[in-house]
């Protein structure tokens, strides 16, 4: 993502003055975000109004590989869309667009020239604007230019005082990006069962712990191995005194990660098939779609290289089986709450092997003794613990 930057530099004397003034609480100062090579004046009475910018954009300036096409949480694939994000309210008449013919304040164009149609709308604190293109996918291969004009303003009706430009390049042959699988409340859960979760002492979890509908005398999990959290159950036989009872949140949690799991493995236009027969061990793996027929096994060392923003969503229609002492590496400022392995069979990290991500499992995940994940262990049976380290992002 894009940050726009401004290059005025203050003399020492105004940043000295400024410095006084601020420390006795009269003014703030302020900058407009501009782009690159655009100097502005410094911004006026805290409070006052000042010219609204764009400070964020996605895809971001000089991207390059960007999808063509992007598959949304809720299964619809549409070109890529492009986003604007403002430092202040804007208001939504003077930036959206709801036909494709109208824009004339948010653009998207080739290098050619060729305006790409699309729709323009505001996020409801009308702070970001979403370019969707009408098409089903961007072009690959191609550069393009994104602009924000000075047509845009803010919510008491000032206009941008400059107007905004950057480039991407897509992805040199058609790519379908993916969104992050919502989780909604099973997303704040390290570990959420429906039958309950054993447990060699110690494990260290980071994060909250449930089970429903089993009782709370099935979640073995000891208040000692809580580094942070809460351990929820349905009922007043959950560990003490750590537990707290709320069978209303595990219901919605236990079908939300139903849902999750079935909008995980529901993602179409898989952008690799059968990748390695299911031996995935020793490979780099780029952000997409990734679909087996077969069970996934992890014999060596497995690299996921993107970005902070990059998703991946990894569908296995048997087992997921890594062996012991390997490693899952993110490169690349990847992170582990991007990253969705759906099981339709069991999953087992081997002794001391560490995982990156979230696994949503129809069975059972167990943890073999002393393995460590960074993500959330989500299984529709049981989850088993051998003195591990589960810690969610």
């Amino acid at each position: 993502m894009t940050r726009f930057e401004s290059s005025y530099k203050p003399s020492m004397f105004m940043a000295l003055l400024f410095a006084a003034l601020l420390a006795g609480g009269g003014i703030g100062r302020v900058f407009a975000a501009v782009g690159p090579g655009v100097t502005v004046a410094p911004g006026t009475l805290v409070g006052a109004a000042t010219e609204p910018t764009v400070i964020s954009s996605s895809p971001s300036n000089r991207a390059t590989n960007v999808p063509t096409s992007t598959n949304t949480s809720d299964n619809v694939v549409t070109g890529t869309a492009v986003t604007a994000t403002f430092s202040q309210p804007m208001d939504p008449e003077t930036v959206s667009s709801s036909s494709a013919g109208n824009l004339l304040t948010f653009t998207v164009t080739e290098t050619s020239g060729n305006d790409v149609p699309g729709t323009v709308a505001m996020n409801d604190a009308n702070t970001v604007a979403t370019f969707t293109p009408t098409s089903s996918a961007l072009n690959p291969n191609t550069s393009y230019t994104a602009t924000v004009t000075t047509a845009a303003k803010n919510a008491v009706g000032i206009a941008m005082a400059h107007p905004i430009t950057w480039g991407f390049t897509t992805n040199a042959i058609a790519l379908t990006g993916q969104t992050p699988v919502a989780l909604g409340k099973a997303g704040i859960f390290a570990i959420l069962t429906k039958s309950g979760i054993t447990d060699v002492f110690p494990s260290a979890i980071t994060g909250d712990v449930g089970a429903s509908p089993i009782t709370g005398a099935a979640i073995h999990v000891t208040c000692a191995e809580m580094v942070t959290g809460t351990i929820y159950s349905v009922n007043a036989a959950g560990p003490l005194p750590c537990r707290v009872t709320d069978p209303t949140l595990l219901t919605k949690a236990v079908a939300n990660m139903q849902t999750a799991y079935t909008n995980a493995a529901g993602r179409t236009l898989p952008n690799f098939l059968n990748l390695g027969a299911g031996h995935i061990g020793g490979l780099t793996l780029v952000p997409g779609l990734y679909k087996w027929t077969t069970a996934v096994s992890i014999s060596t060392n497995v690299t996921l290289s993107g970005g902070a923003n990059d998703v991946w969503i990894f569908q296995i229609a048997g087992t997921l089986t890594q062996a012991s002492a390997t490693q899952m590496i993110l490169e690349g400022g990847a992170q582990p709450k991007n990253i969705f392995w759906q099981a339709s069979g069991a999953v087992a990290i081997g002794t001391t092997a560490h995982a990156e991500g979230v696994i949503l499992a129809k069975t059972k995940i167990a943890m073999k003794t002393g393995a460590s994940a960074n993500g959330r262990l989500l299984a529709q049976t049981a989850v088993t613990l051998e003195q591990n380290a589960v810690t969610a992002p």
